[in-house]
């Protein structure tokens, strides 16, 4: 296979394991590229791609315009804070106007759930979901998956740990998906308050206390308190959160084994996780920070040679 099976990539729940395994594969000779002294390649020479972030963002948006640049892709970027939205104007007609201008892919962060799955009924351009509500985050899991594959090896069979706020996690979702897809055992961590009732629908553990989880998994992903969408309290306070479920090297020197540490930022340094596990030789953050540009790169590739 040397082609996915969909123009979109709107959620690893929509995309088959051959499709997975297809983007890790061509994120390799990705990464070889960003890696040598000439950086960019006219792959995308042809292609007009618009960066629509209805959502604040850095990481993510900085990740695909590095990714878009070293393709040379032609780029437009878009923020709903200076745009017609803000007099009232639909998704759908900004986004129509914008693709009358000629443009072949859209990369969308939106908060609200289902919206690139939305657009993708209604245009023709390929869209890659940059995150929409609390639902999925695709292009994050894909590297966050890249990144354990590279640390220790093939995923099926290995315990992944995804531990913090779930509930309110697009990353926790397509990690879930993707994670199982590719045969790997997962156990979501948090404040019951923080996990949703019915995931365990999903062949997923549910585990209430940290260091138990820890001392089960080889990996540990920890997910950010995402204090700007809760709408009331969750738990007591972030000091008593910490207390209880952040990650620290005291809990990490307690356990017969070491395991790797991530989080897909941005980190709350001395709430979810400390600063000493962040920056340590166990963390493989900055590694999956240099991964997103790869896996994003492999991902715009795929789309394009799929265009009708």
């Amino acid at each position: 296979m040397s082609q996915l099976s969909s123009k979109h990539v709107i959620g690893i729940e929509h995309l088959t394991v051959d499709d997975i395994q297809l983007i890790l594969s061509t994120t390799t000779r990705f990464k070889e590229i960003i890696n040598r002294p000439i950086r960019k390649v006219p792959t995308l020479r042809d292609i007009t791609v618009a960066n629509l972030f209805f959502e604040n963002s850095t990481r993510t948006r900085i990740s695909f315009e590095i990714a878009q640049k070293r393709l040379s892709a032609d780029i437009v970027n878009f923020s709903s804070s200076s745009s017609s939205v803000k007099k009232g104007e639909t998704l759908l007609d900004t986004v129509n106007n914008i693709l009358s201008m000629k443009v072949d892919m859209i990369v969308m962060r939106h908060p609200s759930p289902g919206a690139a799955h939305y657009l993708s009924k209604r245009i023709d351009a390929n869209i890659i979901n940059a995150g929409d509500g609390t639902h999925e985050h695709p292009t994050q899991a894909l590297l966050d998956a890249y990144s354990i594959k590279e640390k220790i090896g093939d995923l099926e069979g290995k315990k992944i740990a995804i531990i913090g706020d779930i509930m309110h996690s697009r990353v926790a979702l397509s990690n879930i998906f993707c994670l199982k897809k590719l045969g790997a055992e997962v156990t979501l961590c948090g404040p019951p308050t923080l996990i949703p009732k019915h995931i365990s629908s999903l062949g997923v553990k549910v585990m209430h206390n940290v260091d138990e989880a820890l001392q089960w998994c080889d990996v540990a992903n920890v997910l950010r308190i995402q204090l700007e969408r809760q709408n009331t309290k969750y738990f007591p306070s972030l000091r008593e959160y910490a207390l209880y479920f952040g990650i620290n090297r005291q809990r990490l020197e307690k356990l017969n084994k070491e395991i790797v540490i991530m989080h897909p930022g941005p980190i709350n340094r001395g709430v979810e996780i400390t600063s000493d596990v962040a920056d340590s030789a166990h963390s493989i953050i900055l590694d999956q920070v240099e991964n997103g540009v790869a896996i994003r790169m492999a991902v715009m590739y795929l789309l394009a040679n799929k265009q009708d």
